[in-house]
């Protein structure tokens, strides 16, 4: 009898570790959002407003639009569209990795960059 408990204890435990994260990207498909980052040193908000084909975001005062492809309900392309430079010409790729009430986490790099980075959005409404 204790050996069919134990097992079936162990078999709940690996069940319980082995479910993966929350990722209810639906919830975040369109809204206005912030982000900080660090930058030099410093602290710093973007906040950026998505619909489903287009993100305008906003960082010092200077305002800033990009085409959005979504590739599923968790993972998109934005492309800018008023580049700059060639740097602002890349797109860049958005993964949503994880989920909670009004904000997310998310994985982004230049398309054709192995170099990721990580950050958190909250959702402002």
């Amino acid at each position: 009898m204790i050996k069919y408990l134990s097992s079936g204890f162990i078999t709940l435990l690996f069940i319980a570790c082995g479910q993966p994260p929350e990722r209810n990207c639906k919830d975040f498909k369109t809204g206005e959002f912030s982000f900080t980052a660090t930058i030099n040193g410093e602290e710093k908000e973007t906040t950026f407003y998505r619909t489903l084909e287009l993100e305008v975001d906003e960082f010092e005062g200077k305002k800033d639009s990009s085409s959005i492809r979504w590739i599923n309900d968790c993972e998109y392309i934005l492309k800018n569209l008023n580049p700059k430079n060639k740097a602002e010409e890349k797109p860049i790729h958005i993964k949503i990795l994880t989920t909670k009430d009004s904000s997310y986490t998310f994985e982004y790099n230049v398309v054709g960059d192995n170099r990721k980075f990580k950050g958190v959005a909250h959702k402002i409404d």
